[in-house]
């Protein structure tokens, strides 16, 4: 289906032009993407979805994205996080909502929980663009946490559920978008028949960036990953969309990430 084909084509290359257009130059080096608070997280702070800790803090975005976050695919979806990221928003998030989480005790306030969440959300920005999944950088989190807190009420045992907590929910944040971006574009693209609905379509495109975010860390190319992405489309259930069709879609929603654009640009256009 060359059409499908020479259409991904040209939407690299338009990716690719828009991305330079708009990537907030860093006004020493001239490279793309610099942002005060991500740097500063990186240089100040500490530092996959479905968490176990007796009962599920943050939740699962999707069965494909359990594997480790690598490098590459890492830096790009976490320098979306540092582009955004706002520690005076995440703290009155978490002022506002950590009573409701289950690990929290009702003999602690939000003071004692607060360096927790702050850890993870400030440690987020630092380790996930490094490609590290919150299970790697759990040692660095408690590390700091202990040299930082080490007179805290909140040992790294009761600690360790709201740093987590606070790193997965930045992580859902930097694939949320994507279900919102091909709701709004989707009807755009030449592989789509007017017979099918978004609800058609979207399990296609979330299986495209969510196994993104599982299979190019690995060194995958699209070419690689796409028998494991069929055997993820195929194997969650029965869909009006079959795999002839779908594969177009899934393959849309990797190469937007592919190129950067969940880092740089949330736009509908």
């Amino acid at each position: 289906m060359n059409t499908n084909n020479e259409y991904i084509n040209s939407e690299r290359d338009r990716i690719d032009r828009e991305h330079d257009a708009d990537s907030n130059p860093d006004p020493i080096t001239g490279e793309p993407g610099a942002h005060p608070v991500g740097t500063g997280v990186g240089a100040a702070g500490a530092g996959l979805i479905g968490t176990a800790v007796g009962v599920a803090v943050g939740g699962p975005i999707g069965g494909a994205v359990g594997a480790v976050i690598g490098s590459a695919a890492g830096g790009l979806l976490g320098k979306g996080v540092a582009e955004t990221f706002d520690p005076t928003v995440e703290d009155t998030y978490w002022q506002q909502n950590y009573k409701t989480r289950p690990y929290v005790e009702s003999e602690y306030s939000y003071d004692d929980y607060s360096p927790a969440y702050r850890t993870g959300y400030e440690g987020y920005s630092t380790y996930y663009p490094q490609g590290m999944s919150y299970q790697e950088a759990e040692p660095h989190l408690r590390q700091r946490y202990e040299r930082d807190h080490s007179s805290h009420r909140l040992g790294w045992d009761k600690a360790k559920y709201a740093t987590q907590d606070a790193w997965h929910r930045l992580q859902h944040s930097a694939l949320a978008g994507e279900d919102e971006y091909w709701r709004q574009n989707y009807r755009n693209r030449p592989y789509v028949e007017s017979d099918y609905s978004y609800d058609d379509y979207s399990h296609a495109y979330r299986t495209g960036y969510e196994g993104y975010s599982t299979y190019y860390p690995q060194g995958m190319s699209y070419q690689d990953a796409e028998p494991h992405l069929r055997k993820h489309y195929e194997h969650d259930g029965s869909h009006r969309l079959g795999w002839d069709k779908a594969k177009y879609a899934i393959q849309d929603a990797w190469h937007r990430l592919e190129h950067g654009v969940s880092g740089h640009d949330r736009s509908v256009r």
